[in-house]
């Protein structure tokens, strides 16, 4: 598998750029951004995946390491290819992306063309906890929405342990998602007697 090339950049679109290694040009697919930071005989650093199917191999490109894992994982969420993997990319950076799963920000994944409500809820249900360790500094983000943090404290002063409560909260989060609702705008006290009923404990 090619992980990365190093060469001078050849020709450039939007979405695509030839990159010259050693007198051979790699045609890689890059994201309108990823672009705009390249120019033309200069030389360039990328990092890369190969997508292999039946009939072609294409190298995705990215400028850093962070970028690239976050194009592969969240390709193991279902119905997410490579083509809606480098819209999220487009739209999010693994930081603002992880942002929006920790805070289960539906609203800010559904700008990303190509994800409706559905398939942003299943991208952070699916996603949530997998994206500490993608922000651009490598620190974890913690950041939970409010009343999920109130969630937790609630559980915990009632005898949870820390992973019972998060267990049972996000049963409780996809119960409520699967019907279309908003977990943030139900009263904490029903989501309290929610996240006792699920059980898990």
């Amino acid at each position: 598998m090619i992980a990365s090339l190093t060469g001078r950049v050849r020709a450039l679109s939007t979405e695509r750029v030839v990159i010259d290694v050693n007198g051979v040009g790699y045609a890689v697919v890059v994201t309108p951004m990823t672009s705009t930071s390249l120019n033309i005989g200069a030389e360039a650093n990328l990092f890369t995946t190969m997508v292999v199917r039946e009939d072609s191999l294409t190298l995705f490109g990215f400028l850093d390491e962070q970028s690239r894992l976050l194009f592969e994982l969240v390709q193991t969420v279902s119905g997410i290819g490579p083509k809606v993997a480098m819209s999220i990319l487009s739209v999010l950076s693994p930081s603002d992306l992880a942002t929006a799963i920790a805070q289960e920000n539906v609203a800010g994944i559904e700008r990303v063309p190509g994800i409706g409500r559905k398939g942003a809820q299943r991208l952070i249900l699916e996603l949530k906890g997998k994206l500490n360790d993608l922000s651009a500094s490598g620190d974890k983000i913690k950041h939970q929405a409010p009343w999920r943090e109130d969630l937790v404290s609630a559980l915990v002063g009632l005898g949870y342990s820390s992973k019972e409560a998060d267990g049972a909260i996000s049963r409780v989060v996809s119960d409520i998602s699967a019907s279309g609702a908003d977990p943030a705008g139900i009263e904490l006290s029903e989501l309290l007697r929610r996240a006792l009923q699920s059980g898990g404990r």
